[in-house]
């Protein structure tokens, strides 16, 4: 029977046609390499569930290339040209009007028209990057392990490799080559650290507050990136008297304002930058409102739990903002604006890495920002795709009840470590299991094939370079912010009665947007939380140096720190309690632990 009746017999025969296939299918190597009988699901099945994890996951390419291409990737002062003193849009100039080029000024804005077609070149080559670090990762997770995740560069590593190490347009600490090379070594770390076993036990030293307040933190960070113009809708601009305030206002409503400040240096007679103080006709941007629109339509979809919920509204601006000659085209008629359209018309074109492949140089390996970088990734990289494992194979059923172990896992740990190390190689940020295999877990994926099926749609995204090159900042705004919005759900784990576990929590998670940087949120959560807890930790190692057993007393849970309770006597009928700092209370079984730290709503992307 259908929905609405007997089923006709066209659908009938297409049913039986998908019941044959999938019964051959079971019966080949391939199905029974991929156990499809043994995990009760089939071909087609599989095939619907990586389609699923793909639409919710796609998004990536575009956010992840734009992001990274704010650091500058290879780029560099020696790509800017010379631009005419006359007027610097005048495309022919007299030779002696021909002004050459500051090289510390000319990488921002305003951008020197060479740097900027440098940029939109790498841009091109972190898409195919990043298709291309996704279809690795993917075709390892779901050939070795059997698992239905999908694998791709991680939102928030790629913000913290863009912004803080490599910065804005190359201001940062580190040079994009030299960032590389820490994320190669930090993939290679991570590999050794999966193949002996210590990857799930160094997770568990990091305090759960701090874990947890990452991923809000995190989250924070993307969308107050997403709300700014330079990646996103342009809602927050600049403000002399409270550094920031309501803007979306057109450009031509846009100020230049302060001299720029490279590397904290203050360059004399510096150019002015531009698009930061809105002088009025505050939110009158027509950009900003076709990305509302665009807010509207994913928000929407996530709430009647629409599949692909991201690429709607992502497509439906983009395709608004192709149109030539109107208020929101992302090809304005400028000569870079006509060079991107120029190349946007090929609509299919297979684009060769020029630039990003390869790009890794450890010439800044002795810098002490080096290793800062290299600690924090792998920090973030052990918190996030040890806890979407963990929290993806729960939710499928593979799990077992008593231990937390799964089938495949040693192979998924190593997975996504050798997919960060060949995500380096091709110049991407680090490389992870994505959440939104959720999705295609609940429409039934449960073998490797999901993965696979999501690693065949990155394939294809290869030859579609020119359209997803095309893709303007106010479309990828929206879902920056609403990927914030889903990764501050955790924040209700955190026991805000505890100041102990609420300061340090709060303020990893204030501070990563308002320094723009995720690891002085980090060091700030850490710091504090060892401030706070230093005492109780002495108490404790003063009390076993002198061997006062059999005190009673509480254990932390955020913490797992003892706290000596006050002496009372116990009821004649109840046994005394012998609750030591090493008693059971500490000892909770793995399950437990993964249930409680790995939540689903809680991994870093």
């Amino acid at each position: 029977m259908g929905f609405f009746g007997p089923l006709s017999p066209a659908s009938s025969r297409w049913d039986s046609l998908l019941t044959a296939l999938n019964d051959y299918v079971a019966g080949t190597r391939v199905g029974k390499y991929f156990k499809l009988a043994a995990r009760g699901t089939s071909f087609t099945t599989e095939l619907r569930a990586g389609t699923a994890t793909f639409l919710t996951m796609a998004y990536i390419l575009a956010v992840n290339a734009s992001i990274l291409a704010d650091s500058g990737a290879t780029c560099s002062p020696a790509d800017c040209t010379p631009t005419c003193s006359l007027d610097p849009g005048l495309s022919s100039c007299p030779t002696e009007a021909l002004r050459a080029p500051d090289p510390s000024t000319c990488v921002f804005p305003p951008v020197n028209p060479g740097y900027a077609a440098c940029l939109e070149r790498a841009r091109r080559d972190l898409i195919v990057a990043t298709a291309a670090s996704s279809i690795v990762g993917s075709l390892i997770m779901g050939c070795f392990a059997n698992l239905p995740l999908a694998l791709a560069p991680g939102m928030g590593a790629n913000a913290y490799f863009a912004y803080t190490v490599v910065g804005f347009h190359g201001g940062g600490s580190l040079s994009y080559q030299t960032a590389l090379a820490a994320v190669f070594l930090e993939g290679l770390i991570f590999l050794f650290i999966s193949v002996i076993g210590f990857r799930s036990k160094l997770a568990r030293m990091i305090p759960r507050s701090i874990r947890v307040a990452s991923s809000a933190g995190i989250g924070l960070f993307l969308a107050f990136i997403g709300l700014q113009n330079n990646q996103g809708v342009g809602l927050v601009g600049y403000s002399p008297s409270t550094l920031l305030t309501l803007a979306a206002c057109p450009r031509t409503s846009r100020a230049m304002l302060a001299p720029v400040f490279p590397n904290g240096t203050l360059v004399p007679g510096g150019t002015l930058s531009g698009d930061v103080l809105c002088v009025g006709h505050r939110m009158e941007s027509p950009t900003f409102w076709l990305a509302v629109v665009g807010f509207v339509i994913i928000a929407y979809c996530l709430i009647k739990n629409v599949k692909g919920a991201m690429i709607y509204g992502i497509v439906f601006v983009t395709a608004v903002s192709w149109f030539r000659h109107t208020s929101v085209t992302a090809f304005p008629d400028t000569e870079s604006g006509d060079a991107s359209y120029k190349y946007f018309k090929k609509v299919v074109d297979v684009h060769r890495i020029e630039s990003t492949a390869g790009a890794l140089s450890f010439a800044g390996i002795g810098k002490g920002r080096f290793w800062v970088a290299l600690v924090t990734f792998l920090y973030v990289d052990v918190l996030d795709t040890t806890g979407t494992l963990y929290s993806m194979a729960s939710f499928a059923g593979f799990a077992e009840s008593e231990s937390g172990e799964f089938e495949g896992q040693y192979f998924a740990f190593m997975s996504d470590a050798a997919a960060i190390v060949v995500g380096s190689l091709l110049g991407t940020s680090p490389v992870t299991a994505f959440i939104e295999s959720s999705t295609g877990i609940r429409e039934g994926g449960r073998t490797g094939v999901t993965a696979v099926t999501a690693a065949g749609y990155f394939f294809l995204a290869l030859f579609l370079t020119p359209l997803l090159a095309s893709i303007p900042p106010w479309a990828v705004g929206p879902p920056l912010v609403l990927v914030g919005v889903m990764m501050m759900r955790c924040v209700v784990e955190i026991d805000w009665g505890d100041m102990r576990q609420a300061v340090p929590g709060f303020l990893t998670m204030i501070l990563m947007p308002l320094t723009y940087s995720i690891a002085y949120g980090i060091i700030a959560g850490i710091g504090s939380f060892i401030v706070f807890n230093a005492w109780d930790w002495a108490r404790s190692g003063l009390r076993g140096l002198r061997g006062r057993g059999g005190e009673t007393g509480n254990v932390d849970e955020g913490s797992k720190v003892f706290i000596p309770a006050p002496a009372a006597p116990a009821p004649a009928s109840a046994p005394a309690s012998t609750l030591t700092p090493t008693s059971t209370p500490c000892q909770t079984t793995f399950q437990h632990h993964v249930k409680q730290h790995f939540n689903i709503a809680c991994n870093i992307e």
